[in-house]
């Protein structure tokens, strides 16, 4: 059994970037992946960056096939220039292969042509991100136009019906993408409040203009079964069918841990089946750690790359970085337009007894969204009315992905509301709705 100095089990982003920086220091590490065609993570291959493209894509007119072959190219590229970053490093060992513990720090790897090999770790870490939640209706699992969120962007033809199972963000964003291409799209979802995390101002909109693109968004159902082609629901005591040659489940993921062989360690669990760590990313094993996904929490690509800093501080640096310091992590919806969130919101503030003033104005009153042709949305924001510091900004709107990182930093940075609201800025830009937003 080789004893290597790191191993890393996964090649997302939290992972990969820790293997670079390791390899940069002259250190061995042994990276472990399942799958050629996720090199680089779920991120660049199956969520964030090809959906995003399908979605722009969609927006720009381009035939869906046409669309769907130009994302395979990018993720195809990505894929390759994510494995040569590691494996062309002279310290870094990219195996092909599923891992799964033996004890504490000794693993067995499985390889992709049925060898196995078995390692001992002085570092272990787990990074093997999440998988899609399939649902237990009755039929679902069996019919032929089931699909996760993965296959949905692998589709070789448009679909002329799409039944979405799921009104979350993921729901939502492939909803809004099949709708603009041209499928039919109905949305079902057993909660009866539409985005219930979101103010009501802002949920109400955004059903609005979904509505209007000509999604059919079902609230409150219970889907009973599925009969292939056909989602059998009820809602308020009546009984309905929706139909749709391609339904895609997308109620979530959950962290993957399954064949990981975790019941032979000491690594606990939560109670939702993520990988239980401390306020440094330790797991409940000395020397193993858990990155990204697999721990729970947000499942953003970019906690994964503060993941890395924080072990990174851990292992070279003064040990103070820590989770419990990410307070204020922006996330952005691509439906069209985007929504994007940071810090509190109105319902938020509320329910904790925080006092706020609040800011808000339509997006059709800044220039550069008649400019756009989309003054659809509602950009808000509270603000503290002692300290004039930013409490928390819910921007619904064109470019909101990209201004909310300014409403995050200003928010981190203690920057006052008012040093956005006299900032000079381009002119037509987005970023100039803050002299607005913040007057």
């Amino acid at each position: 059994m080789d004893t290597i100095k790191n191993i890393i089990i996964g090649f997302g982003k939290g992972g990969k970037t820790l293997a670079k920086f390791l390899a940069g220091r002259g250190e061995e590490v042994l990276v472990i992946e399942k799958s050629n065609k996720m090199y680089g993570g779920t991120c660049i291959n199956i969520a964030c960056l090809p959906s995003k493209r399908l979605i722009i894509e969609a927006e720009n007119g381009v035939d869906f096939v046409d669309a769907v072959n130009g994302k395979n190219d990018m993720t195809a590229m990505l894929r390759n220039k994510n494995y040569h970053m590691l494996a062309d490093e002279q310290t870094v060992t990219v195996l092909d292969g599923t891992a799964k513990f033996l004890n504490d720090h000794e693993i067995e790897v499985t390889t992709s042509d049925g060898e196995v090999k078995k390692f001992k770790g002085e570092r272990i870490f787990i990074n093997t991100g999440a998988t899609p939640v399939n649902l237990s209706i009755p039929g679902l699992q069996e019919s032929r136009a089931v699909m996760d969120s993965t296959a949905a962007m692998d589709q070789t033809t448009l679909p002329k019906n799409v039944v979405v199972i799921g009104a979350g963000y993921i729901g939502l964003e492939f909803a809004s993408m099949f709708a603009k291409y041209g499928s039919k799209v109905t949305v079902l979802d057993l909660h009866s409040d539409f985005l219930p995390r979101e103010d009501t101002d802002i949920a109400e909109r955004i059903k609005e203009d979904l509505e209007k693109s000509g999604i059919k968004i079902e609230l409150g159902v219970d889907i009973t079964k599925v009969d292939q082609e056909e989602v059998f629901y009820e809602k308020d005591g009546d009984k309905y069918v929706a139909k749709g040659d391609r339904i895609l489940q997308a109620t979530g993921r959950k962290p993957n841990i399954e064949g990981l062989g975790l019941e032979n360690t000491s690594i606990e669990v939560t109670n939702r089946g993520a990988i239980k760590v401390d306020d440094y990313l330790q797991t409940t094993v000395e020397n193993v750690w858990a990155i990204g996904d697999v721990k729970g929490g947000p499942q953003f690509t970019y906690i994964s790359l503060d993941d890395f800093r924080i072990i990174k501080d851990q292992l070279f640096g003064d040990g103070k970085r820590k989770v419990s310091d990410r307070i204020n992590v922006p996330y952005s919806v691509f439906i069209t337009p985007t929504l994007s969130k940071v810090g509190l919101n109105e319902k938020e503030a509320k329910s904790q007894g925080i006092s706020y003033v609040l800011k808000k104005l339509p997006v059709a009153a800044f220039p550069k969204a008649q400019v756009l042709k989309d003054p659809r949305g509602l950009f808000k924001a509270l603000v503290d009315p002692d300290t004039g510091l930013i409490l928390g900004a819910t921007l619904y709107g064109a470019e909101s992905h990209e201004l909310i990182n300014q409403i995050s930093l200003a928010i981190n940075q203690k920057i006052p509301a008012n040093v956005l609201r006299d900032q000079i800025y381009t002119h037509p830009t987005m970023s100039e709705s803050f002299n607005d937003l913040f007057k």
